[in-house]
């Protein structure tokens, strides 16, 4: 593993309608924290629903994982309270960055926040630019990447859905979507 000074850090971003763009985050988190870098995932729209990502992350020493959400907002009875969630989580965001005690943080779902309007792209562009450390990785999905954050980045893939099971009736499956 090369050491930070010598470590170029990457911005990805996973966007697009179809499914997978946590999960392939999280896939890259487990890599990276297999190669003992410390990870930290922060997700900004699960709340309290139980993952099998999570409950792995538990079996990792440099996994730190939080669930902060209000739950699944595009339900939302209170979209004030939703607003003054992600805000908080997205400051949440920028204190761990400041911190430099990790090598990569996954933002999951904060692109819907953009999405949504509550939380400016350019904010999280200029935020990245200015603070982000050189050789931190950092991945942000959700659908709706906001323009400014998809230019920021390094690498920005948009998941398309072909085909998918919750279509034909069959529900979401433990084990594959959470």
């Amino acid at each position: 593993m090369k050491p930070r000074e010598r470590r170029t850090g990457l911005v990805l971003v996973h966007t697009g309608e179809g499914k997978g763009k946590s999960s392939s985050a999280f896939g890259v988190a487990f890599r990276a924290a297999g190669w003992g870098m410390k990870v930290c995932v922060i997700q900004f729209i699960k709340g309290k629903w139980k993952t099998g990502e999570q409950r792995a992350a538990k079996k990792f020493d440099n996994i730190e994982w939080h669930a902060l959400g209000d739950g699944f907002t595009w339900d939302t009875k209170n979209p004030e309270q939703d607003i003054k969630t992600s805000r908080e989580i997205w400051e949440f965001c920028q204190e761990k960055v400041r911190s430099h005690e990790f090598d990569m943080l996954v933002f999951d779902e904060v692109n819907y926040c953009t999405g949504y309007g509550w939380i400016e792209g350019a904010e999280i562009a200029d935020f990245i630019r200015a603070e982000k450390p050189k050789w931190m990785h950092l991945i942000l999905t959700g659908r709706n990447a906001a323009p400014e954050v998809i230019e920021v980045a390094d690498t920005v893939t948009e998941m398309k859905p072909i085909k998918h099971a919750f279509d034909a009736g069959i529900p979401a499956t433990q084990g594959i979507e959470f």
